[in-house]
């Protein structure tokens, strides 16, 4: 079975989301940024952010000449945080020796800082409208159910080759399939409580089947009391300061627990999210070494 590519684009058509990285004056870094943005987190909560850092940030060499405390900074409560950092250090690679110009060839996007499998042929696709298989979640849902009947198992190397033969062969119209499997996932075909009766396609294996259950039931990922979350306090203070604090405001943002406190702290300085000043105090990547 295949996906009815004409269903597809015909309801995405009349049914995408405006979003701004969708826009026609969207470049290639803009939507690099949403993509990094976006991975894990909802639209609702990078919209304004992303705004916020086309405004600030146009052009890789913009973000380049900031420093790592400004772009944390600006992350705010994204989560990942490491994901702004290797931003940055993207940035200043665009800027150094692409001519602060994102590249469209997927090996060469593959080769920057933090551009993994999935951003750069995201990027790829929608920056450039390249005819290759772009696949998170979303996709690898939509394509279990409809194409193989049954719910996603755990990510493949099948899952690339298995959502490329599904694209249309013209190169424009391929790209734009890309987006509305990405979006039938995102809007219609959720993890929980699909909603089948505003599906697009006209034949479905998983509805077929019955709509087998999961082989394996999926883990909900927690956040209260881990050590993501004693990380993110951490960070909210060194975030909030303007420059360099002592160990005790620290110790007062994560109180529950000391050993995960010192665990979390750990963990952010190996990561260079943070650094530690000569004489003992807290900071923010890069801003530590001038005040030490």
């Amino acid at each position: 079975m295949s996906i009815d590519a004409q269903a597809l684009l015909g309801w995405f058509d009349d049914t995408a989301r405006a979003l701004p990285w969708r826009e026609p004056d969207a470049t290639a870094w803009h939507i690099l940024m949403s993509e990094i943005m976006l991975q894990q987190t909802p639209v609702v909560r990078v919209e304004p952010i992303w705004r916020e850092w086309v405004a600030r940030w146009p052009v890789p060499s913009a973000m380049a000449a900031s420093s790592q405390a400004e772009v944390l900074r600006a992350w705010g409560k994204l989560g990942y945080p490491r994901r702004a950092l290797r931003l940055h250090e993207c940035a200043r690679v665009l800027a150094a020796e692409h001519g602060d110009v994102v590249p469209a060839d997927v090996d060469v996007l593959l080769s920057l800082p933090g551009i993994g499998a999935y951003t750069a042929r995201a990027v790829a696709c929608f920056a450039y409208g390249q005819r290759v298989p772009v696949v998170d979640t979303n996709v690898r849902r939509v394509v279990a159910r409809a194409v193989h009947g049954r719910e996603p198992g755990n990510p493949s190397s099948r899952d690339l080759a298995e959502t490329e033969a599904l694209l249309p062969v013209p190169v424009p119209r391929a790209a734009r399939f890309s987006a509305a499997l990405m979006e039938l996932g995102a809007l219609v075909c959720t993890a929980r409580n699909p909603d089948c009766a505003r599906c697009p396609l006209p034949s479905c294996a998983w509805v077929t089947a019955g709509k087998p259950a999961a082989a394996v039931a999926r883990k909900v990922q927690k956040y209260e009391g881990t050590d993501r979350q004693a990380r993110g306090r951490l960070l909210d203070v060194l975030r909030d300061a303007s420059g360099p604090v002592e160990r005790i405001r620290l110790d007062l943002a994560w109180t529950r627990d000391p050993g995960q406190r010192a665990r979390a702290l750990d963990s952010l300085l190996v990561d260079g999210l943070i650094e530690q000043t000569d004489d003992g105090l807290f900071a923010l990547a890069g801003e530590g070494s001038a005040a030490g």
